[in-house]
């Protein structure tokens, strides 16, 4: 799966969090000064080629929404980040990741719950 630019993130941030929506709703979500809404739609048209966007025809409106699911994009995007930048092992980035956040003890111990649960699962299956 391919990196979306900066601008395409952006769109789809807001088609996620939109789940469906015309023109007028995404261009809304933008901040201050807003893009043209010819810029968005072009953008959009490519990503409508690109299939990360649908859309459904409503007379001449278009209703969009996203084809590309949020948790496949950011999962892909981590797996490449973990192959690139951590020869392949998710053990190193999670040191890495600990080590160089400045966690607080809180976030630390809720990590470590998430991972007993995730063990618990793995050990029942």
């Amino acid at each position: 799966m391919k990196q979306l630019n900066s601008s395409e993130l952006e769109i789809m941030e807001y088609l996620w969090k939109l789940k469906k929506g015309f023109m007028k709703d995404i261009v809304e979500l933008f901040p201050e000064p807003r893009p043209a809404y010819t810029t968005i739609s072009t953008l959009l048209s490519r990503m409508v080629a690109k299939k990360y966007v649908g859309f459904i025809k409503m007379g001449r409106d278009k209703q969009y929404f996203p084809v590309l699911k949020k948790d496949d994009y950011f999962s892909s995007q981590i797996k490449k980040m973990i192959t690139h930048f951590f020869d392949d092992s998710a053990t190193q980035f999670a040191s890495f990741f600990t080590s160089n956040s400045n966690l607080s003890v809180d976030e630390l111990n809720e990590l470590k719950g998430l991972l007993d649960s995730q063990i618990d699962l793995k050990n029942k299956k």
